[in-house]
């Protein structure tokens, strides 16, 4: 259990320092830490990476930053793809939705290497049936893996919506506590379906720890090296993701 905490305490610090990639060492948390069966680690993957993006949004509402015209054009569609993700799931065994989840790990740690300092452009517009499209990507994704998309809707808030660093944060922040419940409230009726109950103490006790974690990261993100903490996040992305896969691969394969 001292490793599951330790865990949480790094969910909450990326959160915090990073504004994303959180949530994304949730479930080989739950899994490899704390000994959880697939289906119930995503689930309470969403429920734990909800509650801390929840938190972290109450003061952002105060504040004022959260920019809620984004919010209902790609936080909408992303609850109805997570929670249609979500449904997918049924048919679809806990070890393929692993192989994928560590195929979107190798995805973000790319983006991490690899992304250049994103720059606000408010003279970029980008038409709104594509926000909705990518919006409804995003939350499938979600619904299916676990993972909030906060790699993903971060550049795409700053890029595409014209918002500063903080302002798209704070909004991606909404947008994902919004897509994690809606994906938790439906893996509730898919664990039932199969015999599966969560683990409500283990929910309660990493997401406390990983609130933590995220008011630390906030309150030293000011003075630690973003892009050097990305990078070493990204490597450690692809560590986790090459144990998943040699893990699932030969599973899936069988």
């Amino acid at each position: 259990m001292i490793l599951a905490l330790l865990g949480a305490l790094a969910i909450g610090l990326s959160l915090g320092v990073l504004g994303s990639g959180g949530s994304i060492l949730t479930v080989p948390v739950l899994i490899y830490f704390v000994g959880q069966e697939e289906k119930v680690a995503i689930a309470g993957s969403l429920a734990i990476v909800g509650t801390i993006a929840l938190v972290g949004t109450i003061p952002n509402i105060y504040k004022k930053l959260i920019d809620w015209q984004n919010v209902i054009w790609f936080g909408i569609p992303g609850i109805i793809g997570t929670y249609l993700g979500a449904f997918t799931t049924q048919y679809i065994p806990g070890i393929a939705q692993l192989t994928l989840f560590a195929i979107i790990m190798l995805i973000a740690s790319y983006k991490m290497l690899n992304a250049k300092e994103v720059v606000q452009t408010s003279n970029v517009t980008r038409p709104r049936f594509k926000i909705i499209l990518d919006g409804f990507a995003v939350g499938v994704i979600t619904g299916i893996v676990g993972v909030g998309g906060g790699f993903l809707i971060v550049p795409a808030l700053v890029i595409m919506g014209g918002l500063s660093m903080r302002r798209a944060v704070a909004t991606s922040l909404m947008i994902v506590s919004l897509k994690s419940f809606a994906g938790f409230y439906k893996y509730v009726d898919v664990l039932a379906a199969q015999n599966l109950s969560l683990d409500w103490n283990t929910i309660y006790l990493i997401s406390g720890v990983g609130i933590a974690g995220s008011f630390l990261g906030n309150a030293v993100a000011g003075v630690l090296p973003q892009q050097k903490l990305k990078r070493f996040f990204g490597f450690f992305l692809i560590f986790m993701a090459t144990f998943i896969l040699i893990k699932t691969v030969p599973k899936f394969l069988t």
